[in-house]
Protein backbone atom coordinates (compact mmCIF):
# COMPACT_ATOMS: atom_id res chain seq x y z
CA UNK A 1 0.00 0.00 0.00
CA UNK A 2 2.82 2.55 0.95
CA UNK A 3 4.55 1.73 -2.43
CA UNK A 4 1.25 2.69 -4.34
CA UNK A 5 0.98 5.70 -2.22
CA UNK A 6 4.94 6.53 -2.82
CA UNK A 7 4.35 6.04 -6.85
CA UNK A 8 1.21 8.37 -6.75
CA UNK A 9 2.85 11.02 -4.63
CA UNK A 10 5.85 10.78 -7.55
CA UNK A 11 3.39 10.98 -9.99
CA UNK A 12 1.74 14.17 -8.66
CA UNK A 13 5.25 15.42 -8.62
CA UNK A 14 5.94 15.25 -12.12
CA UNK A 15 2.56 16.48 -13.22
CA UNK A 16 3.58 19.61 -10.75
CA UNK A 17 6.74 20.20 -12.51
CA UNK A 18 5.20 19.68 -15.82
CA UNK A 19 2.77 21.98 -15.23
CA UNK A 20 5.23 24.77 -13.97
CA UNK A 21 7.52 24.19 -16.77
CA UNK A 22 4.66 24.36 -19.69
CA UNK A 23 5.49 27.50 -21.48
CA UNK A 24 2.63 29.97 -21.43
CA UNK A 25 2.26 32.74 -23.88
CA UNK A 26 2.87 36.37 -22.86
CA UNK A 27 1.28 39.86 -23.98
CA UNK A 28 3.62 42.00 -25.90
CA UNK A 29 5.81 45.09 -24.53
CA UNK A 30 6.76 47.07 -27.26
CA UNK A 31 8.90 49.04 -25.14
CA UNK A 32 10.59 46.42 -23.44
CA UNK A 33 10.99 44.14 -26.58
CA UNK A 34 12.59 47.10 -29.10
CA UNK A 35 15.01 48.97 -26.24
CA UNK A 36 17.89 47.07 -26.25
CA UNK A 37 18.64 47.52 -30.26
CA UNK A 38 19.98 50.98 -30.55
CA UNK A 39 19.09 50.75 -34.64
CA UNK A 40 15.56 50.15 -34.00
CA UNK A 41 14.98 53.37 -31.52
CA UNK A 42 13.16 55.13 -34.46
CA UNK A 43 11.03 52.70 -35.08
CA UNK A 44 10.35 52.39 -31.39
CA UNK A 45 9.25 55.69 -31.07
CA UNK A 46 6.77 55.15 -34.13
CA UNK A 47 4.79 52.64 -32.14
CA UNK A 48 5.16 54.16 -28.78
CA UNK A 49 3.70 57.54 -30.21
CA UNK A 50 0.51 55.66 -32.22
CA UNK A 51 -2.22 53.59 -30.88
CA UNK A 52 -0.77 50.27 -32.39
CA UNK A 53 1.56 49.92 -28.82
CA UNK A 54 -1.35 49.96 -26.94
CA UNK A 55 -2.84 47.24 -29.19
CA UNK A 56 -0.29 44.95 -28.72
CA UNK A 57 -0.03 45.39 -25.17
CA UNK A 58 -3.32 42.79 -24.97
CA UNK A 59 -1.98 40.16 -27.71
CA UNK A 60 0.79 37.72 -27.98
CA UNK A 61 1.52 34.90 -30.91
CA UNK A 62 2.88 37.70 -33.31
CA UNK A 63 5.78 38.60 -35.65
CA UNK A 64 6.78 42.55 -35.80
CA UNK A 65 8.96 43.70 -39.05
CA UNK A 66 10.79 46.25 -37.59
CA UNK A 67 12.68 48.98 -40.00
CA UNK A 68 16.08 49.56 -38.81
CA UNK A 69 16.80 53.61 -38.47
CA UNK A 70 19.08 53.45 -41.57
CA UNK A 71 15.88 52.30 -44.02
CA UNK A 72 13.15 54.86 -41.73
CA UNK A 73 12.04 57.43 -44.40
CA UNK A 74 12.94 61.22 -43.15
CA UNK A 75 9.51 61.86 -42.57
CA UNK A 76 7.36 58.32 -42.18
CA UNK A 77 3.71 60.19 -41.51
CA UNK A 78 4.86 62.14 -45.04
CA UNK A 79 5.49 59.08 -46.90
CA UNK A 80 2.49 57.32 -46.11
CA UNK A 81 0.22 59.94 -46.58
CA UNK A 82 1.94 60.09 -50.16
CA UNK A 83 1.14 56.42 -50.25
CA UNK A 84 -2.87 57.49 -49.19
CA UNK A 85 -2.13 55.62 -45.95
CA UNK A 86 -2.81 56.42 -42.58
CA UNK A 87 1.02 55.99 -40.83
CA UNK A 88 -0.86 53.80 -37.33
CA UNK A 89 -2.09 52.05 -40.09
CA UNK A 90 1.05 51.44 -42.28
CA UNK A 91 2.57 50.57 -38.64
CA UNK A 92 -0.23 47.93 -38.04
CA UNK A 93 0.40 46.66 -41.71
CA UNK A 94 3.87 45.20 -40.05
CA UNK A 95 2.48 43.25 -37.51
CA UNK A 96 1.52 39.66 -38.14
CA UNK A 97 -1.04 37.58 -36.40
CA UNK A 98 1.36 34.48 -36.55
CA UNK A 99 4.96 33.67 -34.48
CA UNK A 100 6.93 33.06 -37.87
CA UNK A 101 10.68 32.07 -37.00
CA UNK A 102 13.70 32.42 -39.68
CA UNK A 103 13.08 27.92 -39.83
CA UNK A 104 9.53 29.29 -40.42
CA UNK A 105 10.34 31.21 -43.69
CA UNK A 106 12.67 28.65 -45.21
CA UNK A 107 9.82 26.08 -44.79
CA UNK A 108 7.27 28.18 -47.03
CA UNK A 109 5.93 27.02 -50.62
CA UNK A 110 7.56 28.67 -53.29
CA UNK A 111 4.21 30.68 -53.98
CA UNK A 112 4.83 31.74 -50.09
CA UNK A 113 2.02 32.44 -47.88
CA UNK A 114 -0.78 34.53 -47.17
CA UNK A 115 -0.70 35.58 -43.26
CA UNK A 116 -3.45 38.39 -41.79
CA UNK A 117 -1.51 42.09 -40.31
CA UNK A 118 -3.25 43.90 -37.61
CA UNK A 119 -4.38 46.37 -40.39
CA UNK A 120 -6.91 43.52 -41.67
CA UNK A 121 -8.46 42.86 -38.73
CA UNK A 122 -9.61 46.51 -38.69
CA UNK A 123 -11.86 45.90 -41.22
CA UNK A 124 -10.78 48.66 -43.35
CA UNK A 125 -9.18 46.88 -45.39
CA UNK A 126 -10.23 45.22 -49.11
CA UNK A 127 -10.70 41.67 -49.03
CA UNK A 128 -7.74 40.26 -48.56
CA UNK A 129 -5.25 43.02 -49.15
CA UNK A 130 -4.93 43.67 -45.40
CA UNK A 131 -3.09 40.67 -45.31
CA UNK A 132 1.01 40.20 -47.03
CA UNK A 133 2.34 37.66 -48.81
CA UNK A 134 5.65 36.38 -47.17
CA UNK A 135 7.57 34.12 -49.29
CA UNK A 136 11.41 32.54 -48.97
CA UNK A 137 13.65 33.56 -51.38
CA UNK A 138 16.63 31.23 -50.82
CA UNK A 139 19.62 30.72 -48.17
CA UNK A 140 22.04 32.84 -50.89
CA UNK A 141 19.92 35.79 -50.63
CA UNK A 142 17.85 37.29 -48.07
CA UNK A 143 15.85 35.49 -45.56
CA UNK A 144 12.29 36.22 -47.78
CA UNK A 145 10.36 39.10 -48.91
CA UNK A 146 7.35 40.60 -47.40
CA UNK A 147 5.03 42.20 -49.93
CA UNK A 148 1.02 43.12 -50.71
CA UNK A 149 -0.80 40.58 -52.43
CA UNK A 150 -2.75 43.34 -54.72
CA UNK A 151 -2.69 42.45 -58.03
CA UNK A 152 -1.03 46.11 -58.72
CA UNK A 153 2.17 47.24 -58.30
CA UNK A 154 2.46 47.51 -54.48
CA UNK A 155 4.65 48.22 -51.67
CA UNK A 156 7.35 45.14 -50.51
CA UNK A 157 10.23 44.95 -48.44
CA UNK A 158 12.92 42.60 -48.09
CA UNK A 159 13.17 40.25 -44.72
CA UNK A 160 17.39 41.42 -43.74
CA UNK A 161 17.40 38.29 -40.67
CA UNK A 162 16.00 37.92 -37.39
CA UNK A 163 16.26 40.76 -34.07
CA UNK A 164 15.17 38.12 -31.60
CA UNK A 165 12.32 35.99 -30.03
CA UNK A 166 10.42 34.75 -27.75
CA UNK A 167 9.58 31.52 -29.00
CA UNK A 168 6.00 31.19 -29.67
CA UNK A 169 5.07 34.39 -28.78
CA UNK A 170 6.67 37.21 -30.41
CA UNK A 171 9.13 37.11 -33.20
CA UNK A 172 11.26 40.26 -34.35
CA UNK A 173 12.03 40.48 -37.99
CA UNK A 174 14.15 43.21 -39.81
CA UNK A 175 12.91 44.29 -43.14
CA UNK A 176 14.46 46.63 -45.79
CA UNK A 177 11.46 49.45 -45.80
CA UNK A 178 7.79 50.78 -44.69
CA UNK A 179 5.53 48.65 -46.18
CA UNK A 180 2.16 50.05 -46.88
CA UNK A 181 -0.92 48.36 -47.61
CA UNK A 182 -3.11 48.33 -50.75
CA UNK A 183 -6.55 49.16 -51.20
CA UNK A 184 -6.25 51.94 -48.64
CA UNK A 185 -10.08 53.44 -47.82
CA UNK A 186 -9.53 56.72 -47.06
CA UNK A 187 -13.22 57.67 -46.19
CA UNK A 188 -12.55 55.46 -43.00
CA UNK A 189 -12.23 56.12 -39.43
CA UNK A 190 -8.91 55.61 -37.81
CA UNK A 191 -10.87 53.29 -34.85
CA UNK A 192 -14.35 52.04 -34.05
CA UNK A 193 -15.92 55.00 -32.46
CA UNK A 194 -16.98 55.19 -29.02
CA UNK A 195 -20.62 54.02 -28.65
CA UNK A 196 -20.55 52.86 -31.95
CA UNK A 197 -22.91 50.07 -33.16
CA UNK A 198 -21.84 46.27 -33.04
CA UNK A 199 -20.56 44.58 -35.58
CA UNK A 200 -22.67 43.33 -39.09
CA UNK A 201 -20.81 40.06 -38.97
CA UNK A 202 -23.18 39.03 -41.78
CA UNK A 203 -21.47 42.35 -43.69
CA UNK A 204 -18.24 41.43 -42.24
CA UNK A 205 -18.02 38.34 -43.93
CA UNK A 206 -20.42 39.48 -47.07
CA UNK A 207 -16.68 42.10 -47.80
CA UNK A 208 -14.24 39.28 -47.01
CA UNK A 209 -13.56 36.66 -49.73
CA UNK A 210 -14.93 32.99 -49.72
CA UNK A 211 -17.38 33.16 -47.26
CA UNK A 212 -20.84 33.62 -49.68
CA UNK A 213 -22.54 30.13 -48.13
CA UNK A 214 -22.04 31.26 -44.32
CA UNK A 215 -23.09 34.69 -44.70
CA UNK A 216 -25.90 33.68 -46.66
CA UNK A 217 -27.03 31.11 -44.14
CA UNK A 218 -26.37 33.66 -41.38
CA UNK A 219 -28.44 36.05 -42.89
CA UNK A 220 -31.65 33.23 -43.74
CA UNK A 221 -31.36 31.74 -40.30
CA UNK A 222 -31.27 35.60 -38.48
CA UNK A 223 -28.67 33.55 -35.70
CA UNK A 224 -26.61 36.88 -36.63
CA UNK A 225 -29.07 39.27 -34.93
CA UNK A 226 -28.25 37.34 -31.75
CA UNK A 227 -24.81 38.24 -31.85
CA UNK A 228 -25.56 41.85 -31.11
CA UNK A 229 -26.41 41.48 -27.24
CA UNK A 230 -23.52 39.00 -26.64
CA UNK A 231 -21.34 41.70 -28.16
CA UNK A 232 -22.14 44.15 -25.35
CA UNK A 233 -21.42 41.16 -22.82
CA UNK A 234 -17.88 39.43 -23.17
CA UNK A 235 -17.61 39.79 -26.78
CA UNK A 236 -17.94 37.25 -28.67
CA UNK A 237 -15.56 34.58 -31.36
CA UNK A 238 -17.00 33.72 -34.50
CA UNK A 239 -15.60 30.15 -36.60
CA UNK A 240 -16.78 30.87 -40.17
CA UNK A 241 -16.07 27.82 -42.84
CA UNK A 242 -15.30 28.91 -46.14
CA UNK A 243 -17.02 28.05 -49.58
CA UNK A 244 -14.24 25.24 -49.81
CA UNK A 245 -15.00 23.69 -46.52
CA UNK A 246 -19.44 24.10 -47.18
CA UNK A 247 -18.59 22.30 -50.82
CA UNK A 248 -16.34 19.76 -48.85
CA UNK A 249 -18.89 18.67 -46.52
CA UNK A 250 -19.58 14.69 -47.12
CA UNK A 251 -22.58 14.41 -48.72
CA UNK A 252 -24.23 11.97 -46.34
CA UNK A 253 -23.99 14.82 -43.30
CA UNK A 254 -26.93 16.42 -45.70
CA UNK A 255 -26.04 19.46 -43.62
CA UNK A 256 -28.02 21.97 -45.92
CA UNK A 257 -31.31 19.65 -45.92
CA UNK A 258 -31.47 20.00 -42.19
CA UNK A 259 -34.24 22.22 -40.55
CA UNK A 260 -33.83 25.74 -40.37
CA UNK A 261 -34.04 25.60 -36.70
CA UNK A 262 -31.43 22.63 -36.49
CA UNK A 263 -29.21 24.38 -39.05
CA UNK A 264 -29.28 27.66 -36.86
CA UNK A 265 -28.47 25.07 -33.57
CA UNK A 266 -25.14 24.25 -36.30
CA UNK A 267 -24.42 28.04 -36.43
CA UNK A 268 -24.40 29.07 -33.11
CA UNK A 269 -22.49 26.12 -32.47
CA UNK A 270 -19.35 28.23 -34.76
CA UNK A 271 -20.04 31.05 -31.59
CA UNK A 272 -17.93 31.15 -28.47
CA UNK A 273 -19.63 33.45 -25.83
CA UNK A 274 -16.37 35.86 -24.89
CA UNK A 275 -13.83 37.60 -27.18
CA UNK A 276 -11.02 35.79 -28.05
CA UNK A 277 -8.19 37.18 -29.95
CA UNK A 278 -5.92 34.78 -31.65
CA UNK A 279 -3.13 34.72 -29.69
CA UNK A 280 -5.61 34.02 -26.47
CA UNK A 281 -6.85 30.62 -28.23
CA UNK A 282 -3.42 29.66 -28.90
CA UNK A 283 -2.71 30.06 -25.17
CA UNK A 284 -6.56 29.03 -23.67
CA UNK A 285 -6.29 28.31 -20.45
CA UNK A 286 -9.57 25.96 -20.63
CA UNK A 287 -9.59 23.82 -24.32
CA UNK A 288 -13.16 22.91 -24.03
CA UNK A 289 -15.28 25.74 -24.93
CA UNK A 290 -18.85 26.16 -24.79
CA UNK A 291 -20.69 27.68 -27.66
CA UNK A 292 -23.89 30.07 -28.28
CA UNK A 293 -25.67 26.32 -28.97
CA UNK A 294 -24.56 25.13 -25.39
CA UNK A 295 -27.05 27.92 -23.84
CA UNK A 296 -30.08 26.28 -25.68
CA UNK A 297 -29.02 22.80 -24.51
CA UNK A 298 -31.41 20.36 -22.19
CA UNK A 299 -28.29 19.55 -20.37
CA UNK A 300 -25.02 21.39 -19.17
CA UNK A 301 -21.66 20.40 -20.96
CA UNK A 302 -23.11 20.15 -24.81
CA UNK A 303 -22.18 21.16 -27.75
CA UNK A 304 -18.34 22.36 -26.70
CA UNK A 305 -15.55 22.93 -28.67
CA UNK A 306 -12.23 21.39 -27.90
CA UNK A 307 -9.54 24.31 -28.76
CA UNK A 308 -6.13 23.03 -28.96
CA UNK A 309 -2.45 24.51 -30.29
CA UNK A 310 -1.47 21.46 -32.74
CA UNK A 311 1.79 22.10 -35.17
CA UNK A 312 1.47 26.01 -34.73
CA UNK A 313 -2.45 26.21 -35.61
CA UNK A 314 -5.06 26.54 -33.68
CA UNK A 315 -7.03 23.12 -33.73
CA UNK A 316 -10.80 22.74 -32.89
CA UNK A 317 -12.37 19.39 -32.31
CA UNK A 318 -15.87 18.66 -32.30
CA UNK A 319 -16.06 15.30 -31.55
CA UNK A 320 -17.16 14.63 -35.24
CA UNK A 321 -14.60 16.85 -37.11
CA UNK A 322 -11.01 18.28 -36.66
CA UNK A 323 -10.52 21.87 -38.18
CA UNK A 324 -7.51 24.68 -38.37
CA UNK A 325 -7.83 28.20 -37.83
CA UNK A 326 -6.77 29.08 -41.46
CA UNK A 327 -6.62 33.29 -41.04
CA UNK A 328 -8.07 36.29 -38.87
CA UNK A 329 -11.43 38.02 -41.00
CA UNK A 330 -11.63 40.82 -38.33
CA UNK A 331 -10.69 41.66 -34.95
CA UNK A 332 -11.75 44.73 -32.88
CA UNK A 333 -12.85 43.74 -29.42
CA UNK A 334 -15.24 42.78 -28.49
CA UNK A 335 -15.40 40.62 -32.16
CA UNK A 336 -13.09 38.26 -33.92
CA UNK A 337 -13.69 36.30 -36.38
CA UNK A 338 -11.47 33.59 -37.78
CA UNK A 339 -11.74 31.52 -40.70
CA UNK A 340 -12.03 27.87 -40.36
CA UNK A 341 -10.94 24.86 -42.67
CA UNK A 342 -14.20 22.84 -42.32
CA UNK A 343 -17.57 23.35 -41.20
CA UNK A 344 -17.63 22.62 -37.45
CA UNK A 345 -20.35 19.38 -36.77
CA UNK A 346 -21.32 18.77 -33.37
CA UNK A 347 -21.36 15.11 -32.34
CA UNK A 348 -24.79 15.93 -30.97
CA UNK A 349 -26.62 16.09 -34.50
CA UNK A 350 -24.10 14.32 -36.23
CA UNK A 351 -22.22 10.84 -35.63
CA UNK A 352 -19.93 8.83 -38.40
CA UNK A 353 -21.36 5.76 -39.34
CA UNK A 354 -20.34 2.97 -41.48
CA UNK A 355 -17.53 2.62 -43.76
CA UNK A 356 -15.54 5.71 -45.63
CA UNK A 357 -16.56 7.80 -42.75
CA UNK A 358 -20.16 8.65 -44.38
CA UNK A 359 -21.92 10.01 -41.38
CA UNK A 360 -25.98 10.88 -40.49
CA UNK A 361 -27.88 13.23 -39.01
CA UNK A 362 -28.88 11.49 -35.42
CA UNK A 363 -30.00 14.03 -33.42
CA UNK A 364 -30.37 17.80 -32.24
CA UNK A 365 -30.66 20.40 -29.58
CA UNK A 366 -33.24 20.80 -27.69
CA UNK A 367 -35.52 24.14 -27.55
CA UNK A 368 -34.78 25.09 -24.07
CA UNK A 369 -34.32 29.12 -23.17
CA UNK A 370 -30.38 30.23 -22.32
CA UNK A 371 -29.44 30.96 -19.23
CA UNK A 372 -28.93 34.41 -17.99
CA UNK A 373 -25.06 34.52 -18.17
CA UNK A 374 -22.44 32.45 -18.34
CA UNK A 375 -19.28 32.21 -16.23
CA UNK A 376 -16.45 34.55 -16.69
CA UNK A 377 -13.50 33.13 -18.98
CA UNK A 378 -9.87 34.10 -18.33
CA UNK A 379 -8.78 37.07 -19.93
CA UNK A 380 -5.26 38.12 -21.17
CA UNK A 381 -4.43 40.00 -18.45
CA UNK A 382 -4.22 37.03 -16.04
CA UNK A 383 -1.14 35.43 -18.15
CA UNK A 384 2.87 36.27 -17.10
CA UNK A 385 4.28 39.52 -18.16
CA UNK A 386 7.02 39.13 -21.25
CA UNK A 387 10.28 37.88 -20.56
CA UNK A 388 13.56 39.65 -20.72
CA UNK A 389 15.06 39.41 -23.78
CA UNK A 390 18.97 38.83 -24.48
CA UNK A 391 21.64 41.98 -25.19
CA UNK A 392 21.10 42.44 -28.79
CA UNK A 393 23.45 41.03 -31.64
CA UNK A 394 26.10 43.06 -33.29
CA UNK A 395 24.14 42.64 -36.77
CA UNK A 396 21.01 40.85 -37.80
CA UNK A 397 21.89 37.44 -39.04
CA UNK A 398 19.61 34.66 -40.02
CA UNK A 399 19.96 32.64 -37.15
CA UNK A 400 17.92 33.78 -33.92
CA UNK A 401 19.20 35.74 -31.14
CA UNK A 402 19.06 33.89 -28.20
CA UNK A 403 16.49 35.46 -25.43
CA UNK A 404 16.80 34.29 -21.94
CA UNK A 405 14.39 34.31 -19.35
CA UNK A 406 14.11 35.16 -15.83
CA UNK A 407 10.82 34.13 -14.74
CA UNK A 408 11.69 30.20 -16.76
CA UNK A 409 15.10 30.12 -14.39
CA UNK A 410 13.03 31.24 -11.11
CA UNK A 411 10.54 28.05 -12.30
CA UNK A 412 13.21 25.98 -13.14
CA UNK A 413 14.94 26.48 -9.33
CA UNK A 414 11.18 25.82 -7.74
CA UNK A 415 11.22 22.75 -9.07
CA UNK A 416 14.18 21.69 -8.35
CA UNK A 417 13.61 22.94 -4.95
CA UNK A 418 10.65 21.18 -5.14
CA UNK A 419 12.22 17.58 -6.04
CA UNK A 420 14.65 17.61 -3.11
CA UNK A 421 12.05 18.45 -0.72
CA UNK A 422 10.04 14.97 -1.49
CA UNK A 423 12.15 12.93 -3.02
CA UNK A 424 13.78 12.11 0.58
CA UNK A 425 10.35 11.39 1.73
CA UNK A 426 9.28 8.94 -1.08
CA UNK A 427 13.01 7.35 -0.17
CA UNK A 428 11.88 7.29 3.52
CA UNK A 429 8.79 5.29 2.40
CA UNK A 430 9.15 1.40 3.60
CA UNK A 431 8.03 -0.97 1.07
CA UNK A 432 5.72 -3.08 0.82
Amino acid sequence: MRRQISRLVLLLLVAVVAGLLAPQAAAVDVEAVLAPFPDLKGFARLLASSPVARELAGRSSLTLLAVPDRYLPQSPSAFAAAAGADLADVLRYHVLLEYISPADLRRLPAYGKLVTTLFQTTGRASADLGAVNVTFTGPNNSLGVIRSPAPFPASNATVLGAVTSVPYNLSVLAVSGLIVPSGFDLAASDARPTGAGPVNITRVLADARGFNVAASMLEASGVAEEFEGDERGAGITVFVPTDEAFASVPAGDRLQSLPADRKAVVLRFHVLHSYYPLGSLESIVNPLQPTLATEYASQAGRFTLNITRFNGSVAIDTGVVQATITRTVFDQNPVAVFAVSKVLLPKEMFARTGPGGDSAVVAAAAGTPPPASMPPQPDEGERTPPTKLSAPPGNYTTSLAASSSSSAKTICWSCIALLYLVLPMLLLLPTV
